[in-house]
């Protein structure tokens, strides 16, 4: 995220690697404090991957309190290299993109860069299609089915759903306009209104269901007699590693927020408290209402848009405004800053955060994200799949920025070509090289998850269950002797 401030000047810097949206946020412009930390969270928190996320937890054997306890500890461990990469932002003020300078090269980290950019422009479009979609299906609760029609031909979705995605694709495009005092002023106000409309969802589902325990009575699947009985484990540990990598793309990008902190404690403590414990409350109220509803209509209804639909009346307005900010609040942070900021170190003299975010946004649409999802198998399949590359990229930045450089940077040679991070033309063999052999043992697990390959040893599946834990260390390990090496 850029600031509205111009960034400091830096005598000698390179244009190839300077603008002012990349350049260290000055004293003028850490304005953030730990509340605007929190509410940046829990902006990208509410959302409807968020509410029908441990359904598919409860789906392969879990009660409610295993799977609200498996996201709360995947978040809780993912907190930890969130705050460990966030401490350069606020420390030296420098974006995610600029970081990755004193462990890949000055050339280098555009690729891990990309690859995180990559990610968030495949969930810009799915969120986009996501908020698009739940107003044109509430317009069809509220208007009798006024707006179905035949699917345009290559499209493949009619002309009123590819206009309501266009006009919620408009909304993101007009706050990438209006900066970053926009976007800041949206998720800090928008937090309370949907912490409130999550609780008053669960309040309606309690009354209706007459108490918690006709909501949560799904028993585990994994307990003496159960139909999973001894399975647990094998079923919590995937779950857990898609769990972490749900986040694992923010635990990259952090700078890109901490930056504006005005201190660590802000950084540390809005972080904890808007994490964590938000993402427990919104797995717990997505299952709880889901529970809910098989007493109250027979049935579970996972999709809160179709919740919303059987509840009719106002619930349809309301529903529509939530459903908005909540997606928006959730893309804006999540899926536009880091490609926009990752673009925009390709070629800071022609690229500026609101270009990257617009070629983001353009991204967005040219991905066709409703033929992505019809694809299914994205959820887990993409978190754990994603996750094998992140986590190795987040292994090599701890270990760079703590153990070798014990958090100290020469920042001004981090926008200078030749300089001390330019290493082999702007390339860090050793960073490369950690990062193919953090990614490989995860390569065959992944290949199986797929289909391309029939089968492969029931011990790179394992590997693979686990693929972001397994990255990280051994992009830890492999780099950090090999640096200190290099640097001694």
């Amino acid at each position: 995220m850029s600031s509205d401030a111009p960034g400091k000047l830096i005598e000698g810097s390179s244009p190839s690697l300077y603008n002012s949206d990349l350049a260290p946020t000055t004293a003028e412009g850490r304005t953030w404090g730990w509340t605007n930390i929190a509410a940046l969270w829990v902006g990208m928190v509410v959302c409807v991957p968020t509410y029908m996320l441990t359904g598919g937890m409860i789906s392969a054997g879990m009660n409610w309190y295993q799977a609200v306890a498996t996201v709360f500890l995947g978040n809780l461990i993912v907190l930890v290299p969130m705050i460990l990469i966030g401490h350069a932002g606020t420390k030296h003020g420098i974006p995610f993109p600029v970081l990755l300078r004193s462990s890949f090269g000055t050339k280098g980290a555009n690729i891990p860069a990309l690859l995180r950019g990559l990610v968030a422009c495949g969930w810009f479009g799915i969120q986009t299609w996501i908020g698009g979609f739940a107003i044109y299906t509430l317009l069809n609760i509220a208007t009798g089915d006024a707006f179905v029609s035949d699917p345009l031909p290559i499209l493949g979705i009619n002309a009123a759903q590819f206009l309501c995605f266009i006009a919620f694709w408009a909304i993101h495009v007009w706050f990438i306009a209006k900066g970053t005092e926009s976007i800041r002023w949206l998720e800090t106000y928008a937090a309370p209104f949907l912490i409130a409309m999550g609780l008053l969802l669960l309040a309606w589902a309690y009354v209706k269901a007459d108490g918690f325990g006709n909501m949560l009575s799904t028993p585990s699947q994994f307990e003496p007699g159960g139909a999973k009985e001894g399975q647990f484990w094998s079923v919590f540990i995937p779950q857990l590693t898609a769990m972490v990598g749900f986040w694992a793309t923010l635990a990259l990008n952090m700078p890109d927020f901490t930056r504006y902190a005005a201190t660590q404690d802000d950084q540390i403590k809005g972080q904890a408290i808007g994490l964590p414990p938000t993402m427990a409350l919104f797995a717990f109220i997505g299952v709880a209402v889901t529970s809910a509803t098989v007493v109250i209509y027979g049935e579970p209804i996972a999709d809160p848009v179709k919740l919303m639909g059987r509840m009719g009346g106002m619930s349809v307005v309301v529903a529509l405004l939530a459903l908005s900010i909540a997606t928006l609040t959730t893309n804006l942070a999540a899926n536009v800053v880091a490609p926009a900021n990752g673009f925009a170190n390709l070629n800071p003299e022609k690229i500026s955060f609101k270009m990257g975010g617009y070629i983001t946004a353009g991204l967005g649409i040219a991905i066709f994200p409703w033929k992505l999802l019809a694809g299914g198998a994205y959820v887990f399949t993409w978190l754990i799949g994603y996750s094998a590359l992140l986590g190795p990229i987040a292994g090599i930045l701890i270990a760079d920025y703590f153990f070798v450089r014990r958090t100290e940077l020469n920042v001004d040679e981090l926008f200078r070509e030749g300089g001390e991070y330019s290493f082999n033309g702007g390339w860090n063999p050793i960073a490369i090289v950690a990062l193919i052999l953090a990614v490989l043992p995860n390569v065959p697990g992944f290949l199986k998850q797929v289909d391309v390959l029939e089968s492969v040893p029931e011990i790179f599946m394992t590997i693979y269950s686990q693929a972001w834990f397994v990255g990280l260390f051994i992009a830890m390990i492999v780099y950090t002797p090999l640096m200190k090496k290099k640097l001694s």
